[in-house]
């Protein structure tokens, strides 16, 4: 930049030839140079003023442009996380048919001790011990004088415990915020529920995670935000799952049991509106798995789903079912029963060594009678057998959604030849759990098809593949409705709701050694009802029962399985919403005339 001189030499000799004040040359020279700095110092300013407008403008469009996709998108929860990795702590509710909660969150603290803060390690110690009982102090006072910088005093403490902590007074005991599971109906559908526990774990959060049951089987789907923590929603009914748990249990009792388990299902739509297992436990406080012993033994074993029993005479029902799809025989064949009966070596008997000769179908069934049934599974032949059994879904797990029904899975003889096939239609040589046999039941109570048990509530029916026709389901039909009226299972009959169904006594085989107990058996009975037009199935299975009220113990199915069950179908039976019905009555003797 070129500067003008304040005295120009030229323009002063000229000033001071004119005689003119040369100093005026100076001061004019002064102001223009002022107004020029003025306005390159305006024009600088009026710059970033426009510069600053701009960087506003947008700022305020970046802000407001965020509020407005705010203001549009759907809420969400913000989730506890610590440093790190984040812990999702929250997890969805689990709900019965009808919304009532069966497992749920409840807000808790847990407690740690930094013990490099504390004031009095020793006095914390005792105060610690007499507010848990179950803490050692010797161990607190070495953990608390020791050089550990943190530790884990209690993982989830009530609100009464964490106000008694606090009245200690020490700094180095902090309390962190927890969510943990809570099962508000404590032992009911222990098994179904399974429980859940701690995973990942941080000072100010703890991840929930299931560890048995429906808990662990859908654990990604109740942790899951995307879910919007929608609640499970089970088929169970807590009022008759609460109603089946109080007979079941009072029955193991009476009938001096070592365990007991129940199955009701809809036999339309699969869905379990209870499943039982004696005994239980209460998932909020889980116990620990047994490291020996027999499994069953333990009371987190669950009988109606894990135990594979041999269910005894249960199983006729399909020998019958399937002879009389075949067209091999009709309700009222007349088969020899009459002993002697030998297949593969071995002498086929009758219980109580009974002898009851010709008899019908229907009466083979009605007595039970393991010649006769042994005797329409020999026309029916090893292969169809199996291929019927399969149909059924006695080859494999039921596939319920919990994880223990994969140990569930069914077991079958090595090699299926003659004599298994007569021993496997009187319901041993093949071993199944209630719930397989409660689906086998459901496809005869519906007309023929199969069914899927589930535990989640269904909008309708199912539609499995058919399995028999619908005049061989109401056939069979008739004959479990006549067990209960004419036969083994008249304890079973419930006045208004025509019950039908069939007893199965089994000897309780050995655990080492081969062979079975003669004074140990697995005493079923499986039941449809009302038999006349089949809503719901019901297994009810005892473990080593004895019934002592007569002159000698009695261990068959008739005294023990069959009066529990008959109990339960006259608690329960209202609850679904069944009304007692005049069963319709069997016009014989009349002749009909023309006007």
């Amino acid at each position: 930049m070129i500067r003008t001189p304040l005295r120009p030499l030229a323009r002063i000799l000229e000033a001071r030839a004119k005689g003119e004040n040369p100093d005026a040359i100076e001061r004019e020279n002064i102001r223009l140079r002022h107004e020029e700095e003025r306005d390159r110092a305006r024009k600088r300013a009026e710059g970033r003023l426009l510069v600053l407008g701009v960087v506003f403008f947008a700022a305020f469009s970046v802000i407001g442009g965020r509020m407005g996709v705010l203001a549009n998108s759907e809420p969400a929860e913000p989730r506890i996380s610590v440093a790190g990795a984040d812990i999702y702590a929250q997890r969805a509710d689990i709900v019965d048919r009808k919304g009532r909660i069966l497992a749920t969150n409840l807000e808790t603290h847990s407690l740690y001790a930094q013990p490099q803060q504390m004031i009095e390690p020793v006095r914390t110690a005792k105060a610690l011990v007499k507010i848990f009982p179950d803490l050692k102090e010797e161990r607190l006072i070495k953990d608390f004088t020791g050089k550990r910088k943190f530790l884990w005093i209690k993982k989830k403490i009530s609100p009464e415990q964490k106000q008694a902590v606090h009245e200690i007074g020490e700094p180095g005991l902090l309390f962190g915020p927890r969510e943990m599971r809570l099962y508000p109906n404590g032992t009911l559908a222990a098994h179904v529920l399974g429980g859940a526990s701690f995973g990942r774990e941080g000072v100010h959060a703890a991840e929930v995670i299931g560890v048995a049951g429906i808990e662990k089987f859908y654990d990604e789907r109740l942790r899951n935000p995307a879910e919007g923590h929608k609640p499970l929603e089970l088929s169970l009914d807590l009022t008759i799952q609460a109603a089946i748990e109080r007979v079941l249990y009072g029955g193991m009792r009476i009938m001096n049991a070592k365990g007991a388990a129940a199955v009701l299902m809809d036999v339309h739509t699969g869905e379990v509106i209870s499943i039982a297992s004696l005994p239980t436990f209460d998932p909020n406080d889980r116990p620990r798995p047994p490291t020996e012993g027999n499994p069953s033994d333990s009371p987190l074993f669950n009988r109606a789903v894990q135990g594979v029993y041999e269910l005894g005479s249960t199983f006729k029902i399909f020998a019958a079912a399937q002879a009389l799809e075949l067209g091999l025989v009709n309700a009222e064949t007349i088969i020899d029963t009459s002993g002697p009966m030998k297949v593969g070596g071995h002498t086929i008997g009758e219980f109580d060594r009974k002898n009851y000769g010709k008899i019908s179908v229907s009466e083979i069934i009605v007595k039970s009678s393991n010649r006769g049934t042994g005797r329409m599974a020999l026309q029916i032949g090893p292969k169809r057998q199996k291929e019927f059994l399969e149909t059924l879904g006695f080859f494999e797990p039921t596939g319920l959604e919990i994880v223990e029904s994969k140990g569930g899975k069914p077991l079958l003889p090595q090699r299926w030849t003659d004599l298994s096939t007569v021993t496997i239609s009187y319901g041993h040589g093949l071993s199944s759990s209630p719930l397989h046999l409660a689906a086998g039941y459901a496809a005869i109570a519906n007309g023929g098809t199969r069914i899927r048990p589930t535990l989640l509530k269904q909008d309708g029916p199912q539609n499995g593949e058919r399995v028999m026709s619908p005049a061989t389901a109401r056939e069979a039909r008739t004959m479990l409705r006549k067990v209960v009226t004419e036969g083994t299972a008249s304890m079973g009959d419930v006045p208004g709701y025509a019950v039908g169904g069939k007893t199965g006594t089994a000897d309780k085989p050995k655990e080492r050694g081969g062979g079975y107990y003669k004074d140990k058996t697995i005493t079923t009975f499986a039941s449809i009802f009302p038999a006349h037009k089949p809503e719901y199935v019901l297994i009810v299975t005892l473990d080593e029962p004895v019934e002592t009220s007569g002159s000698k113990p009695r261990r068959t199915a008739g005294w023990t399985a069959v009066p529990v069950a008959s109990e339960i179908t006259r608690r329960v039976a209202p609850l679904l919403g069944l009304r007692p019905e005049i069963e319709p009555a069997q016009f014989s003797g009349i002749t009909l005339t023309s006007n």
